[in-house]
């Protein structure tokens, strides 16, 4: 794939490898090649600085002498490499850059002194011209090629937005397969969200696989869907000014930078953010949810109930991830059958009475404080695509045994006791029950998250979720303690103590 960027300003130039490093990943490479004084360097620096965690502006030396320079602590590491003094492939050799693809992204001045491409993912930019304006050739491989295809179908999406003017720059996304880019315009500021409709994966269990077994979103229809409805019942999420689901993009609102969990790592007094996050479950408890929502540009989005084969795949992330990464080794057939035996029966005594739209990430991450807006309104909620039909006692467990940060037991228990209250101010409600669903659904979401962090270091590559691992064996331990959970607690001690 050959695209061409001519007659450039070097300002233009610049601002086009910003956006090129909004798609930085380890083990792409990227090859600049031209004449002494084109403009390699500019656009080098260029992109590193878009790299950098806060935005700030920072020296970058040109690597002529030492060769090689790295960046350790860029979003993405970055290693740029100038091979104008190299004299050999031999000399080539010595550099050891093939060692650093695993985990850098790499920038090679001077590429044609290379025996041959460093990576598969390469892009070629040959920069020309001088003065004012430089030409431009950029040449793709490997996954560069849908790189270019993907940032050129955003150009055109935004151009046709209320912030067609707007300069795009890097957005911190979450522990999904989306990307979030902040839009810049003169009037206002958006956030893309960039999530086309991912293959189905491969089978895990009846012929169907993990997502579709666990009811997660595969395409941006649900989060245009779920937000739309929820957005016309006056709750803060998102407004989406801008969808196409075909091409899976939008832009919506950005609800601001007091995100809850940020704000609990300041230490800031969390009590009204915490309680209004606790009315706003309330709230939606009594309401009646519809089993569809249309979808603009789309076909209805439908909201499956979360049902007994949902929860069991999930449970089966601990035996299947998170055992190996404990113990070394895989457990055996009979404990694992004993284990799904055991959780077969938890589940299907859960009665959820009327079941109501659960987000399932309803927690500290996912929580902004709006203080500007009005009662239930101050509390912004973002990723809802996941929602499915389930008991109100879910998101409440999300928020209150939040996998991120420390949530005080005994303030969790006061939260409890707050919820229980609003519930039956409004009518006929069982706390008991209520609270027995609770130690239930928390013991099953401990268990998914287990697994689902130890498969994100094994799998994905992100050892930092292992970090969160004390914590959520710490809630999982408390609610084995309920009387209903005896037999899956004892199955612990013996197998996999806490």
């Amino acid at each position: 794939m050959v695209i061409e960027r001519l007659a450039l300003s070097l300002p233009a130039m610049e601002a086009l490898a910003r956006e090129l490093s909004l798609w930085a990943r380890p083990g792409l490479a990227l090859h600049l090649s031209g004449d002494l004084g084109a403009g390699k360097s500019a656009f080098a620096r260029a992109f590193i600085r878009g790299l950098a965690l806060d935005g700030r502006d920072f020296d970058i030396p040109s690597p002529s002498f030492s060769l090689v320079q790295s960046y350790d602590d860029l979003r993405v590491p970055v290693v740029h490499a100038d091979l104008y003094r190299i004299g050999s492939p031999a000399e080539v050799t010595e550099l050891g850059l093939e060692e650093f693809l695993a985990r850098f992204l790499m920038i090679i001045e001077w590429p044609e002194k290379l025996p041959e491409n460093i990576s598969p993912d390469c892009l070629k930019i040959a920069i020309s011209g001088a003065g004012e304006a430089r030409d431009l050739k950029l040449e793709a491989a490997g996954t560069w090629i849908e790189i270019l295809r993907r940032d050129e179908a955003i150009q055109e999406f935004v151009k046709q937005s209320p912030v067609a003017d707007g300069t795009r720059y890097y957005f911190e996304g979450d522990a999904s397969a989306r990307r979030y880019e902040r839009v810049a315009g003169k009037a206002e500021t958006l956030l893309l969200m960039d999530m086309p409709k991912r293959p189905d994966g491969p089978a895990v269990k009846n012929g169907k696989s993990y997502s579709a077994i666990a009811h997660l979103a595969e395409g941006i229809d649900a989060v245009v869907g779920i937000n739309d409805y929820l957005f016309s019942l006056d709750y803060s999420v998102p407004r989406i000014y801008a969808a196409d689901i075909k091409l899976g993009m939008a832009l919506i609102e950005l609800l601001g930078d007091k995100v809850f969990s940020r704000m609990m790592a300041r230490g800031e007094d969390m009590g009204v953010p915490m309680k209004t996050a606790v009315e706003v479950l309330a709230d939606m408890a009594k309401r009646d949810w519809p089993k569809k929502v249309p979808v603009r540009g789309g076909p209805e989005h439908r909201i499956a109930d979360y049902d007994l084969d949902a929860m069991m795949i999930e449970v089966d992330l601990l035996p299947s991830w998170f055992w190996p990464l404990q113990k070394k080794s895989a457990p055996g057939d009979e404990v694992k059958a004993e284990f799904s035996a055991i959780w077969q029966s938890i589940l299907a005594g859960i009665r959820p009475g009327k079941p109501v739209w659960t987000l399932r990430d309803y927690h500290s991450p996912n929580l902004l404080w709006l203080p500007e807006r009005k009662g239930l309104r101050r509390v912004g909620i973002i990723d809802t695509q996941d929602c499915v039909m389930g008991h109100p006692a879910y998101d409440l467990v999300s928020m209150l045994q939040d996998a991120r940060v420390d949530i005080d037991f005994g303030r969790a228990d006061e939260l409890l006791d707050t919820y229980c209250g609003l519930r039956s101010a409004a009518g006929p409600f069982d706390a008991g029950e209520f609270s027995r669903a609770f130690a239930i659904l928390g013991a099953q979401r401990a268990t998914k998250i287990l697994g689902i962090f130890a498969r994100l270091s094994k799998r994905d590559g992100k050892p930092i979720y292992l970090n969160h691992i004390p914590r959520v064996s710490r809630y999982l331990k408390r609610n084995l303690a309920h009387p209903d959970l005896a037999v899956l607690k004892r199955w612990h001690e013996r197998n996999l103590p806490l």
